[in-house]
């Protein structure tokens, strides 16, 4: 058997009514037939939307069957023995030219009784945003089930969002159960457990091209919502150049910000699962055992768990995503 090496994936485009083409005009993807890009899967092991790699030997295979084959070596031993091949994580670019819909996910539990899936745990990075853009993380007030469903029934549900305003390089953590939709202007970076439930609360009263307006999830939502008014819903952290800034630490994933402009050796020979890099902005070298790999921004690339030495080599100022599966 070959030895497994850092793997590069073709991103999967999905068009959406609020989508837009910053993924095109900002990291060169071309999304060509589709007239607009909401949604580029750019590591996938949901559903039938399985990654397939496009990179070295193993180009052409789908993700899920490389699981099936390498197992822990790929995914970390305790990563595979509770997910088998299914990819535990779903990382996606979004850009949006208008609202999304105020939605809602559903934690494990209940995404377990009612879909038999995952819950919807998320993270967004704001890669770049227009100015002014903004996102709704929360409710401004505390909220119950009564007032709530008082306020989307006679039409004053906005008025009980909260509203942030977002900058390049802000973070905001999504955990299941809180009510979110991003803004018009956004091209985000969505790290999140590999769901696709959601449940739509308002959708800006809009239609399809047939005039029928997109379904609603009212009575599902109730369960899953979050009520509490939290104090702060944006995720702070200190920049730092050069260094490895931890950003997210969560039951699903940990994510940190790598901003830097001097080769970065990374020793994962402690960590029982890959490691996924995102490129935010710049271009970048990887060097390991064996070879050489290249991302820029907007790709990604998986780590195999058994690959213990990095080197990651800027060739401009750059700045990744670095995210693996957090350790038991």
């Amino acid at each position: 058997m070959n030895d497994l090496y850092p793997l590069k994936f073709t991103p999967i485009f999905k068009e959406k009514i609020w989508g837009g083409d910053k993924i095109k005009t900002v990291f060169g993807m071309d999304f060509a037939p589709l007239p607009n890009c909401g949604e580029a899967w750019v590591l996938s092991g949901y559903g039938e939307e399985i990654s397939v790699v496009n990179n070295g030997f193993l180009a052409d295979n789908q993700l899920d069957e490389l699981i099936d084959i390498y197992m822990g070596d790929l995914v970390g031993e305790a990563v595979f023995e509770k997910y088998g091949t299914k990819f535990p994580l779903l990382i996606k670019i979004l850009n949006s030219s208008d609202w999304l819909s105020i939605q809602v996910h559903p934690d494990d539990k209940l995404a377990e009784s009612r879909h038999n899936d995952l819950g919807k745990t998320e993270m967004w990075y704001v890669a770049d945003a227009e100015p002014g853009a903004q996102l709704i993380s929360g409710f401004n007030r505390d909220m119950d089930a009564e007032k709530y469903l008082s306020h989307l029934n006679n039409g004053t549900i906005l008025d009980i969002m909260n509203y942030e305003t977002v900058h390049n390089g802000d973070v905001y953590f999504m955990p299941s159960g809180r009510v979110h939709a991003l803004g018009p202007g956004l091209l985000i970076f969505e790290i999140q457990q590999t769901s696709d439930l959601t449940y739509r609360i308002y959708d800006f009263e809009r239609v399809d091209d047939k005039g029928i307006p997109r379904q609603l999830h009212t009575e599902l939502a109730l369960d899953a919502l979050d009520f509490t008014k939290h104090e702060s819903y944006r995720t702070e952290y200190e920049p730092a150049f050069n260094k490895t800034v931890p950003v997210v630490e969560s039951t699903y994933f940990n994510t940190s910000v790598i901003d830097f402009d001097k080769p970065v050796i990374k020793d994962y020979s402690g960590l029982d699962s890959f490691v996924i890099l995102q490129c935010a902005e710049g271009k970048c070298r990887i060097e390991f055992e064996g070879g050489t790999e290249m991302i820029k921004a907007g790709e990604v690339l998986l780590i195999p768990a058994i690959m213990e030495r990095i080197q990651i080599i800027p060739l401009v100022k750059t700045k990744i995503l670095e995210i693996y599966y957090p350790q038991e």
